[in-house]
């Protein structure tokens, strides 16, 4: 029997499902991302119609995010954040770990670190980075890296209410199973705008969240 989300044929480097433990599917994302092509990726893939930065009011500007990845005793689990309501930008929505990249982080992984250790209490040394996606151009103007990380399971996550409501886990299986990547739309000045969704439970996951993750699958799995 085939269990949700689980991917028959592709195995880790020590025969087991990736799905097994965080570590495989890690080290799995790690040796697919050195072989990934880098072309163009983001919003605007299901929406030829729209440039890459088509809902930009400035010039883009270059962001990192932590795709947290963690072993758990039901199986491995992302851990992902929902963003207070009284934000500028995204009130409300559910996120990955992250935020822009300053000119004093030396790069997306470093950046994608520090917004995790700001924004949920998640210390630096406690997650190995794997690799850097393929970057995620979103519609409001930035230039996303995804960096998958592998969490050691003595991480403690604490919310800092100034940007995080609440920090929640859902299943790796459900995550990296394309039968729970629902593609939605909905209106935009005046056209149907295009977007992944992967609701779990009471989260609403969607739009930039769900393309990266989206992304995550298709680097690995394909």
């Amino acid at each position: 029997m085939t269990l949700a989300g689980e991917h028959p044929g592709l195995m880790s480097d020590t025969g087991r499902d990736p799905l097994a433990s965080a570590e495989d599917f890690v080290n799995l994302a790690q040796a697919r991302i050195a072989g990934a092509v880098r072309g163009e990726v983001g919003d605007h893939i299901l929406n030829p119609d729209m440039g890459p930065f088509a809902h930009a009011r400035r010039a883009p500007r270059d962001a990192a995010v932590l795709i947290p990845v963690i072993d758990r005793s039901n199986g491995p689990a992302v851990v992902l954040t929902q963003r207070t309501d009284h934000l500028a930008s995204h009130a409300g929505q559910i996120s990955l770990p992250g935020g822009k990249i300053d000119e004093g982080d030396g790069g997306p992984v470093a950046a994608a670190l520090r917004e995790a250790e700001e924004e949920i209490g998640l210390s630096p040394s406690l997650v190995m980075p794997a690799g850097v996606l393929p970057t995620y151009l979103t519609g409001s103007g930035y230039r996303v890296a995804p960096v998958v990380g592998l969490v050691d399971t003595s991480a403690r996550f604490v919310a800092n209410p100034d940007e995080v409501a609440d920090v929640f886990e859902v299943p790796l299986a459900f995550l990296m199973n394309d039968a729970n990547h629902q593609r939605s739309s909905r209106m935009l000045d005046g056209k149907p705008r295009y977007f992944y969704a992967m609701p779990f439970g009471e989260r609403y996951i969607w739009g930039v969240t769900a393309g990266i993750l989206r992304l995550l699958y298709d680097t690995v799995y394909r």
